[in-house]
């Protein structure tokens, strides 16, 4: 007698025995003889065994009675007094302190309060079962209310609004990432129903006299500098009318966005070099023609030690290009006490950073024709002006004169007050909401970036290395 019709399961008391050591010994003898066959027989029961064991927990999970009572909640949530889903928020602070004065400035009405410890796993590199025995997303899980795996029913969720409130730093991207991989992989449904949001806490705190004001990165700095000196400020020029207000802070926006092109320019060689050539207009033409190119590098030489004295470096070496035809030039020499080789030649060209230098060189050049100096209301005589870098330079320190600013390094540098106002208080802050609008090509790129496998991710970040605005290393 067998327990169904596909045989699998023998329930004759009378011969189970008999039949169960007969099996046994020729199975085993199978096994001994065929490693291969008989790794793979393993490796698939583990591998069921695990697949039961997750959707074990996944159904404790769901059938925890109550989830909506406090003794079945996850002791880190500090939940919130409304019953209705729609009105409530759910904040995934990072850290224990950040988390500590989140729950004290919230609104306890209908804002909820879960701190992360640490980095979360990375779903997209471990199977169910093990991401089910991490107590950091089991919490998670649980706060959320609405199951995982088969037993997830997204209409059992107990927050409609999401909020992803980390450090604006590298590790605060890091565990934003990680938890929208998670989202992405295991509640797509919070995409398509726009439950996720990002928290925009603020990257400066600005404080003259007993008014304080709150800045969210360091553009928004940028922007309250300028906008508080070139009010007053007059830009004077060989070319055209003295320059004021938002023409001359957007002339200094120009000059700053140069600054940052070459700061990417030094983390590969010395940016005084390049980035004259660049300002200089050279064309792949120019590297075609050696003679054109001495002529060209003689004149970015002087301008350099016009600009910074002397380099004390040797001259550049000539090399012909084979792979794009014509010439490159090598300078093998130290910037800051740091062996770095400036190269310049067609893929430097081609390259983001020299489009944009060249870009802005052209227009200051249109716009800034020596004699240049710089007035301010202060009464003060206008400091020298040597490059258009230094025009910047002067209204950053006009603009941070009397200025107390602070650049918080996390979250919980911030008190219960300054959270709440900045961060969590909805007449004020500012949320990006997440939504996914091609949900294959986002697994694709979930799958590259965040998957086991090296060699994609290898090759997405060779073709988009030279796009990067924003490294952080």
């Amino acid at each position: 007698k067998y327990s169904n019709q596909a045989k699998d399961k023998l329930v004759s008391s009378e011969v189970a025995t008999a039949v169960s050591a007969v099996v046994s010994e020729k199975l085993g003898e199978y096994l001994e003889q065929n490693p291969k066959e008989a790794k793979l027989i393993v490796q698939k029961a583990v591998l069921a065994s695990q697949a039961r064991e997750a959707a074990r927990k996944a159904r404790e999970m769901v059938q925890r009675k109550g989830v909506l009572t406090l003794t079945s909640l996850p002791g880190k949530l500090a939940d919130c007094q409304e019953d209705d889903p729609a009105k409530c928020e759910l904040f995934i602070v990072e850290g224990e302190s950040a988390g500590g004065s989140a729950k004290q400035g919230r609104n306890r009405e209908y804002q909820a309060i879960l701190p992360l410890r640490g980095k979360i796993l990375n779903v997209e590199k471990v199977r169910f079962d093990r991401m089910l025995a991490s107590q950091e997303l089991t919490t998670l899980i649980t706060a959320l209310g609405a199951g995982v795996g088969e037993e997830k029913d997204i209409s059992k969720l107990r927050y409609h609004k999401i909020v992803i409130m980390t450090d604006a730093d590298v590790d605060g991207s890091h565990i934003r990432t990680l938890l929208l991989t998670f989202f992405f992989r295991h509640f797509n449904e919070l995409f398509e129903n726009n439950h996720v949001f990002i928290a925009q806490p603020p990257l400066y705190k600005v404080k003259k006299g007993k008014t304080e004001l709150y800045l969210k990165n360091e553009q928004a700095l940028e922007d309250f500098l300028l906008d508080s000196v070139t009010k007053e400020a007059k830009l004077t020029r060989a070319n055209g009318p003295a320059v004021t207000g938002a023409a001359l802070a957007d002339i200094v926006k120009r000059i700053l966005a140069g600054r940052r092109v070459r700061n990417q320019l030094d983390k590969r060689g010395d940016a005084r070099i390049s980035a004259q050539f660049a300002e200089m207009g050279l064309s792949e033409e120019d590297l075609k023609n050696k003679d054109k190119l001495e002529l060209l590098e003689a004149k970015v030489m002087a301008e350099v030690s016009r600009r910074h004295g002397e380099l004390g470096q040797a001259a550049a070496e000539y090399k012909q290009d084979t792979e794009h035809g014509g010439w490159e030039m090598r300078y093998p020499a130290g910037v800051h006490g740091v062996r770095k080789h400036t190269l310049i030649n067609a893929d430097f060209v081609r390259s983001s950073e020299f489009k944009e230098l060249s870009t802005i060189s052209k227009d200051l050049k249109t716009q800034l024709v020596e004699p240049i100096a710089l007035e301010y209301g202060d009464g003060e005589p206008p400091p020298p002006i040597k490059t258009n870098d230094d025009i910047a330079t002067i209204v950053e320190a006009l603009g941070r004169k009397g200025l107390q600013i602070q650049r918080y390094k996390g979250l919980g540098e911030m008190n219960a007050e300054q959270l709440w106002e900045t961060t969590m208080d909805p007449a004020k802050r500012n949320l990006l909401r997440v939504k996914v609008e091609e949900m294959e090509e986002a697994d694709g790129i979930f799958t590259k970036l965040m998957g086991d496998l090296v060699e994609p991710r290898r090759l997405f970040i060779e073709e988009n290395a030279l796009n990067v605005r924003n490294l952080d290393v």
